[in-house]
């Protein structure tokens, strides 16, 4: 039969696929001697098999075996009237997942139960509050009772005691208030809260494995691309109890700082207090530090097991405790989630130190964290008074309208204006809205609030515990403790980076990182010097071991010089539509409409010195590198008029009885003759180039004169020229046979030798399965992932991003979008087939990525699997390629080994 249970001496860390991460940490702890409550865990695969169809056979045996483990351990049973064993239950995945149920504390109390705690205890007061805790809990996230309704209780009776404070409401206040959950659990369920110990923890278990499945859950696992089959664990532990008075306490421990990777003492403690007050911020916790003044012995073991932790896990470690009556208990540690800033510095302060290596440390960073330390900052020289400030919880600059709930932010940023979602504290079922947001700002909660954790993992800035803020989200406004009054849509700037609040929109600067990228070098007296040092470490690391290529995506000659600055290796796409654009559209129109082979000749000759010019910039600044130059790809109609707009305009002006252009009449005539129904799959590319006479010829002149003016100044251009949208190999015969000829008549006028590679484009799905034919004539093929996407999912990428899809990954019938990150399975295949049939046809051929694909970091390590010799993304992008394709190489060298 198979085993669902583990007692946590019987798992370890490296169990996470069984037991998720809270299982087989608090497995490890608790084998390395660790003081951890005992408790037993319920495997992944438990869940997996609850949710397909219902629960397994064997797991309440199991269940029950392992619970009269613990209540042994523990001197008492479950919900025992008079002594009560009490247990907390923790949702647990293989990844940490903030979508995922929240805990569940004090599993057992019952009402005859609370009255043995109180009698154990000797404090009612405490029993009463953990009753209430429970109910509030267990209501919320087991029966779905609103949390409003116990938040609007609570505040009631804190009003009636006139106190802010839920630590001044005595036994009597508590007891009262757990007579009012009881009733609001009734009122909305429609029956009482289980006074069954088995019964409440039987109910728990279910809920967290149903929350697998949640909406939160789902969204979360879909913006961190984490696979929806891995399912979760649940960890039953026994309570220990921070809210027993001023010697208890509960807390969050990190062994660095998770928002720049210092070393020390960071994190947050709350006497007198339960787990789930640090988490939610519902009281602003004290520094860690000051634990050292309240709880010296206390103090001193847990930084001893912090040190201990961080070298048994090699990372900065995210730790939970708490203090019972001045006994220390770990509950929880994981390798912390830290903002992108923190994981380059701690990676390579590691490496540094010899703690882990290089390539290690280049595993722990990723190319998403790059993209992010790219974003601009706060000009310092500009910045105005603060009108608040907080808790630097997760840094960068973020601007936007503020917001005051979730949906509202999610709506606003779909329009496409940024966003502050400004709340008192946020829970999980903010979720939505913080991935919306640009920022996140609250008025209470520290460094390890719900807030603060899932901002860094979600790479947002966040400004937590501004108590000087009023935030009222029924009015929808917030007011500081100086007067001034922001309301929603008014714009808000934030500084998570030193926790500022500052009315209306603070200007930007590049980041130290883009300009370390711009100079080619770290400055190390600059700003962020030692985040730039980390991450040249890191870059350079990247490089030395990576095979795959990085060229860049630019038109223009500032866009070629910036990417080579980035670190481009070359150009993989220069899409000569965007040389006929502004003035030159024209030009184009006078070819397009020209009467006669002479007037197109003669227009032809005016578009070849504009475009030549721009070749001759960008080989100048590519000088050395390889170009690839895609010849005109789009419908020639996208440089007229719109077809619509010019027949009613003409339409209108026959009504009227006012005169026509004759070019109006020409050029609609025009129009109607190369009117398609759907044009991006009728004469474009190839097809343009094969029915427009002279289109090609000049375009191929314009690359080889650019060459001639660059090799006689001392250049060494390296021009490859890109036949678009072929379906067969005869199109690309007759289209290089064009080329050459011109290659050769600028050959023989200049007395230069012009021998170009010419290749195409494969991103029609029949192109990839006659790979091998099209081999024979092309030496080198480049991917555009964006058409072949569009045409093998039968996708229209413009109409189906803003409708289709976000229906789709609602429904959980796809994972994530196929035009973001590469389909493997389908896309992926395709291109498998075309690599495998190009070299086995020849074995010298070039292939590189130039759709959009090639600067996602998960596409990039499935390219580099694929052996491709490069791909091509927009400058901005080349670091983050370049950092993939080096965790790619590493990554497979791992794997290999």
């Amino acid at each position: 039969m198979a085993r669902y249970v583990y007692g946590f001496h019987q798992g370890n860390k490296d169990m996470k696929d069984l037991l998720g991460g809270k299982g087989a940490n608090l497995a490890e702890m608790t084998n390395l001697g660790l003081p951890v409550p005992p408790g037993f865990t319920i495997s992944t695969q438990a869940c997996r098999e609850y949710l397909a169809g219902g629960e397994p056979v064997g797991l309440r045996a199991e269940i029950d075996h392992h619970l009269a483990t613990l209540e042994t351990a523990r001197g008492r049973r479950l919900g025992q009237a008079d002594d009560p064993l009490l247990v907390s239950v923790r949702s647990g995945a293989k990844f940490s997942m903030p979508g995922m149920m929240d805990t569940i504390l004090n599993i057992g109390l019952t009402d005859q139960a609370v009255l043995g705690l109180a009698e154990q205890s000797g404090s009612p007061r405490f029993a009463w509050d953990s009753y209430r805790r429970l109910l509030a809990m267990f209501g919320r996230t087991v029966l779905g009772v609103g949390e409003p309704s116990f938040d609007a209780a609570l505040e009631a009776a804190k009003r009636a005691k006139g106190t802010s404070s839920d630590l001044d409401l005595d036994e009597n206040d508590l007891r009262a208030l757990v007579a009012t959950y009881q009733r609001i659990v009734l009122e909305r369920t429609g029956r009482p809260f289980p006074q069954d110990p088995r019964e409440q923890l039987d109910l728990a278990i279910r809920a967290v494995f149903d929350s697998w499945n949640g909406p939160r859950a789902r969204l979360y696992r879909r913006t961190e691309r984490i696979p929806d089959d891995l399912g979760t664990a649940v960890s039953v532990v026994a309570m220990v109890f921070g809210n027993l008075g001023t010697d208890s306490g509960t807390g969050v421990a990190f062994t660095r700082d998770p928002g720049s990777g210092e070393p020390g003492v960071y994190g947050d403690y709350l006497p007198n207090a339960q787990g789930e007050d640090v988490v939610a911020g519902i009281r602003n916790p004290v520094p860690l530090a000051e634990l050292e003044r309240i709880d010296p012995a206390s103090f001193t073991e847990l930084r001893e097991i912090m040190t201990r932790l961080e070298k048994h896990y090699r990372d900065l470690c995210d730790i939970e405790f708490t203090i019972e009556h001045g006994r220390l208990w770990i509950l929880q540690t994981r390798v912390g989630k830290r903002t992108a800033a923190a994981a380059f510095r701690i990676a390579a302060m590691l490496a540094e130190g010899g703690v882990i290596d290089d390539d290690e440390a280049l595993c722990r960073v990723s190319g998403d964290q790059l993209a992010t330390l790219m974003f601009p900052r706060f000009d310092d020289t500009a910045r105005p008074a603060p009108i608040a400030t907080g808790v630097n919880a997760a840094p960068g600059a973020a601007v936007g309208e503020a917001v005051f709930d979730a949906a509202e932010a999610v709506r606003v940023a779909a329009e496409g204006r940024p966003v502050i979602l400004v709340r008192r504290e946020t829970n999980p079922d903010d979720l939505a809205g913080m991935l919306a947001a640009r920022g996140i700002l609250t008025s209470r909660g520290g460094r390890t609030s719900h807030a603060a954790v899932v901002a860094r993992g979600l790479g947002r800035t966040c400004v937590c515990g501004a108590e000087e803020i009023e935030v009222d989200p029924a009015g929808r406004r917030l007011t500081t403790g100086r007067g001034v009054v922001v309301r929603e849509g008014d714009i808000l700037s934030i500084d998570g980076t030193i926790g500022a609040v500052y009315p209306g929109s603070v200007p930007l600067v590049p980041s130290p990182v883009v300009e370390y990228f711009e100079a080619g070098r770290p400055d190390h007296p600059r700003p962020g010097g030692d985040l730039v040092a980390a991450v040249d470490r890191l870059m350079r690391h990247a490089d030395r071991s990576r095979r795959l290529r990085v060229r860049a995506n630019a038109d223009t000659g500032p866009d070629a010089a910036r990417a080579r600055r980035f670190g481009a290796a070359g150009i993989g796409l220069c899409r000569t539509e965007h040389m006929f654009l502004g003035d030159r559209r024209t030009l184009v129109e006078q070819m397009i409409l020209a009467g006669t082979p002479a007037e197109r000749t003669e227009a032809l000759s005016r578009l070849l010195p504009p475009q030549r010019e721009d070749f001759v910039e960008i080989f100048t600044a590519m000088d050395g590198l390889p170009v690839t130059v895609r010849l005109l790809d789009p419908p020639l109609h996208e440089f007229l008029p719109d077809l619509t707009e010019l027949s009613v305009s003409i339409a209108a002006a026959d009504a009227a009885g006012r005169p026509v252009d004759d070019a109006d009449r020409e050029r609609l005539a025009v129009l109607r003759s190369m009117h398609e129904t759907n044009p991006m799959l009728g004469r474009r590319g190839v097809r343009l180039a094969l029915t427009v006479p002279g289109l090609v010829e000049l375009q191929a002149r314009a690359i080889a004169e650019a060459l001639v003016r660059c090799r006689r100044v001392g250049g060494d251009p390296r021009p490859e020229i890109m036949v678009p949208f072929i379906s067969t190999a005869t199109e690309l015969d007759a289209i290089r046979d064009r080329v050459r000829g011109v290659l050769a008549e600028v050959g023989t006028e200049s007395g230069l030798e012009i021998d170009l590679p010419i290749g195409t484009m494969i991103e029609v799905p029949r192109a990839a399965l006659t790979a091998d034919q099209i081999a024979r004539r092309a030496e080198f093929f480049s991917f555009g992932t964006n058409d072949l996407t569009q045409l093998l999912w039968g996708f229209s990428r413009d109409d189906v991003e803003a409708s289709l899809l976000p229906r789709y990954l609602d429904l959980g019938i796809l994972a994530g979008s196929p035009f973001a990150s590469v389909d493997r399975d389908g896309v992926g295949a395709l291109m498998r087939t075309a690599v495998r049939a190009g070299r086995g046809a020849r074995p010298d051929l070039g292939l590189g990525v130039c759709g959009e694909h090639g600067g996602d970091p998960d596409s990039v390590h499935f390219f580099a699997e694929l052996g491709l010799d490069y791909v091509s993304c927009s400058p901005f992008r080349v670091p983050v390629a370049r950092l993939e394709a080096g965790r790619a190489a590493v990554l497979g060298r791992s794997t290999v080994g």
